[in-house]
């Protein structure tokens, strides 16, 4: 048995058992990736995958165990490259970050920028999309560390800690009646068009779930993923706002012409966490990144979280 029978039996189940589509993924043909998965069965002396003719139709039971050892064997083979790289370039190669678009406009320039300060030599490779995006790319390795507010912790894979708090924040144009009222509550903002989060990012769920408390529902004007996009809409009379609180903070000198009100008694905080995949090996500067996240985390930490000491860590 060899790494390319192994990789071709994960991309085989990356790309729904169409081994067409996984030999244009790994650059080879469909015939070779065939033959390489029967080769290896027979080895082994059990069927990976169940089949109709030359089609595959599922794992099998002994299957799913060999897909196991695979993932843990691979995932090996690359710390073995990231440890290589490690000591071969202690101060060079690329961070590959995966975020939501939120975490990347108003919460990484700074920690990225200082990062880029100490590690002049390392590059930075930013990945977006919504939270179990985040969680599949950190899972998939096409990222070392995720950041996100939602899904990150839904994933035992997945190794999460907690980064910073943060509370949804109502916006709204300064002359607008509820500009008036320092403090808004949940049948106020019901009584308005209301442009926010799409439900998958960025607390919607903390949201929805406080309407539905009171037995409200929310007038919908628009869902977008993007907090300045929803700040333009707001702007154009479509409705009020709901975005995060980093989204004005980060961005003051930009808001003048709208009223901010906090959110945080109707919506509770949210948790912005980091991510890893558990078992990888972290080179110098992706510790150093997340200590220049947050001050509640150092290298001891995450260390401490990735060796599976303790089930989770709060705030």
């Amino acid at each position: 048995m060899n790494l390319h029978q192994f990789r071709f039996v994960q991309e085989a189940v990356r790309r729904n058992l169409n081994l067409t589509e996984a030999a244009k993924a790994l650059h080879t043909s469909q015939p070779g990736v065939s033959k390489a998965i029967i080769e290896l069965e027979d080895e082994l002396g059990v069927e990976i995958f169940a089949r109709h003719g030359k089609r595959l139709k599922r794992v099998t039971e002994p299957g799913q165990h060999v897909l196991k050892s695979i993932e843990l064997i691979m995932r090996e083979v690359g710390n073995l490259k990231r440890i290589g790289e490690q000591f071969s370039a202690q101060d060079s190669g690329t961070l590959s970050i995966a975020t939501t678009h939120t975490q990347a406009r108003y919460v990484l320039p700074l920690p990225v920028a200082k990062l880029r300060e100490l590690y002049p030599k390392v590059s930075v490779s930013l990945h977006q999309g919504s939270p179990d995006q985040v969680a599949r790319m950190v899972l998939d390795e096409v990222a070392e560390i995720g950041i996100a507010t939602e899904s990150l912790s839904d994933y035992p894979d997945i190794v999460t800690l907690p980064c910073y708090e943060w509370q949804h924040v109502l916006v709204l144009p300064v002359s607008h009646p509820l500009a008036k009222k320092e403090r808004v509550n949940l049948e106020d903002i019901a009584a308005e068009p209301l442009v926010t989060y799409h439900p998958s990012f960025t607390g919607r769920t903390r949201i929805d779930a406080a309407f539905a408390q009171k037995k409200l529902q929310p007038r919908i004007a628009l869902e977008a993923i993007d907090s300045d996009v929803i700040k333009t809409y707001v702007r154009l009379g479509l409705g009020v706002g709901i975005v995060a609180e980093m989204a004005v903070r980060e961005d003051a000198g930009n808001n003048d012409d709208l009223a901010v009100r906090p959110l945080g008694q109707l919506f509770g905080q949210n948790v912005a966490r980091v991510a890893f995949k558990r078992g990888a090996y972290l080179r110098n500067f992706v510790y150093r990144f997340a200590e220049l996240l947050s001050d509640r985390l150092d290298r001891n930490l995450i260390a401490k979280a990735m060796s599976g000491h303790g089930h989770d860590y709060d705030l």
